[in-house]
């Protein structure tokens, strides 16, 4: 969402920009403006005269100083001579848009602490981008399944999956990745799946996908790329032959036999400190989703009701008895009134309309982004509850596979080329068998993934932040829109009906526009 500075209003590109070359929220240093600069193309000159309009004496650029520096890198593309006077001067709503191309090499390292994940929010959205969006259904077929179209912004593809295909990934995801934050799927209706649940699914799946393919361990692993990519029929079936033998990743773990110095001596009391934060930050996160939920209720019920009070001005319009002379005693006024319902009903036609695009606003913009907060803090929950469970399950089960692994191998069974990442895993799980038969190292690799895992939920929690200002924004753009249509039927209805009505008081009380 773009935000106000004094000279205009700031695109969200700007923002990206800022958060690209200063993921800390501090400074931007004269160093990567400098590289910045560059990036535009712009003949040496005009760089030196953006320079000197930016106050860089402090070393380093503020925030609103380096939009000042993007709007005028823009002008200068457009064929502007950079001045002071175009910032005091620009009466556009948003200010523009510069070409700077790939900005991925000025972003500052990320910290090579193997114990802190050292992402913010804004660099987990850049992993990719994910779509999920209905295959229309074609005219006349009778379909017994409902089917996705799937694109992965990072990948580049554009795929067709069903829900059970998102089963499978699911089910291999926990095998393969038992310690790390796998969020829940939404339920499988089988009988009497309506439009509304259909859709609500939808946003479901796109939130977990988006969750799993943005996730710093999970978004490079072979199996998510086959989800995204492969394009054969048969997807759930596929992928569970290729994968179904995957080992999970403390087997193949470059850190499984250093899992002991990864985890501090504090963990364990951090963890249940940790543990109790993380819950009560999810029951009032929760409590806010319920909120939000019945604004957007609300305002749809307003839109109804709008509608539904036009609905009942043109029925009266259209009231089809006559006014005789008898019942009016020559009182012209319900004629007169009925000529104006006509009109005004026309306004509330408007008022509702304002008022539902307000509720798909508040759905999507406050709602949709609170469901993905709550889906993570969820998905912490649900591990915190498989860690407490112990590894001792998931220590048999990758004994099982050991010992199957090795059984295969003195059978000479040769399986096809489609399965040779997984092969490669299981190269890496005989190179560890010493390790995977220490049960306290895979205990220690728990505990380090979990408090990785826990970070990544504190990174997730900038977006309630976000939400609330999206919230504020929203309720003052529908409220103001919709004040805007009562100004609009004001006059209408001054001009329409008979104006001794509007100077009768009720009950002895005089009307507003009097006093």
């Amino acid at each position: 969402m773009a935000t106000d500075l004094a000279f205009g209003s700031v695109p969200p590109y700007y923002r990206e920009v800022y958060n690209i070359i200063s993921p800390t929220s501090s400074n931007v240093s004269k160093e990567l403006f400098t590289k910045l600069l560059v990036k535009s193309g712009l003949p040496s000159q005009t760089l030196s005269s953006i320079w000197e309009l930016i106050d860089t004496k402090q070393g380093s650029l503020s925030r609103s100083n380096l939009y000042k520096a993007l709007a005028l890198v823009a002008w200068a593309q457009q064929g502007k001579q950079p001045s002071a006077k175009l910032l005091e001067n620009f009466s556009g709503e948003e200010l523009p848009r510069p070409e700077l191309g790939d900005l991925s090499d000025l972003a500052p390292e990320r910290t090579t602490s193997l114990t802190q994940l050292g992402l913010r929010y804004p660099d987990i959205c850049q992993f990719d981008t994910i779509e999920v969006d209905l295959v229309p259904e074609k005219k006349g077929l009778f379909l017994k399944h409902v089917e996705y179209q799937v694109s992965s912004k990072r990948f580049g593809t554009l795929v067709r999956r069903r829900y059970n295909d998102f089963v499978a990934l699911h089910e291999l995801l926990l095998v393969r990745f038992p310690y790390r934050l796998i969020p829940k799927l939404p339920p499988k209706k089988m009988v009497g799946a309506d439009s509304h649940f259909i859709e609500e699914r939808r946003k479901s799946l796109r939130r977990w996908l988006t969750l799993v393919a943005r996730h710093p361990a999970l978004s490079g692993d072979p199996l998510l790329s086959f989800f995204l990519t492969y394009s054969g029929a048969d997807v759930q079936h596929k992928i569970r032959e290729i994968f179904r033998r995957v080992p999970d990743e403390f087997t193949t773990s470059e850190l499984a036999a250093r899992a002991k110095e990864l985890v501090p001596p504090e963990t364990h009391s951090e963890f249940a400190n940790s543990r109790d934060q993380i819950r009560v930050i999810l029951n009032g996160v929760s409590r806010l989703k319920q909120i939000a939920d019945v604004l957007a209720l609300r305002s749809h019920g307003y839109a109804a009701d709008m509608a539904e009070l036009g609905s009942q001005l043109t029925s009266l319009a259209n009231e089809p008895h006559g006014s005789s002379n008898w019942a009016t005693g020559g009182n012209s006024v319900w004629a007169d009134m009925k000529k104006g319902f006509h009109i005004i009903s026309k306004e509330f036609s408007l008022l509702s309309n304002k008022a539902l695009q307000q509720a798909v606003r508040e759905e999507d913009e406050v709602c949709e982004r609170l469901n993905l907060l709550l889906d993570i803090l969820v998905a912490h929950r649900e591990l915190c509850e498989r860690h407490e469970k112990g590894v001792s399950q998931d220590h048999n089960k990758a004994l099982a596979k050991m010992l199957s692994l090795k059984k295969r191998q003195m059978q000479g069974v040769i399986r096809g080329t489609d399965a040779e990442s997984v092969e490669q895993l299981e190269t890496k799980m005989m190179e560890q068998e010493s390790v995977i038969a220490n049960v306290e190292l895979r205990n220690a690799f728990s505990l380090h993934c979990l408090h990785l895992e826990t970070q990544l939920v504190h990174a997730h929690l900038e977006i309630l932040a976000a939400v609330l200002g999206t919230l504020v924004a929203v309720q003052i753009r529908g409220h103001s829109e919709m004040a805007d249509v009562w100004q609009l039927i004001q006059p209408t209805v001054a001009k329409c009906l008979p104006d001794k009505n509007l100077q009768h008081p009720v009950n002895g009380t005089t009307p507003s526009s009097e006093k």
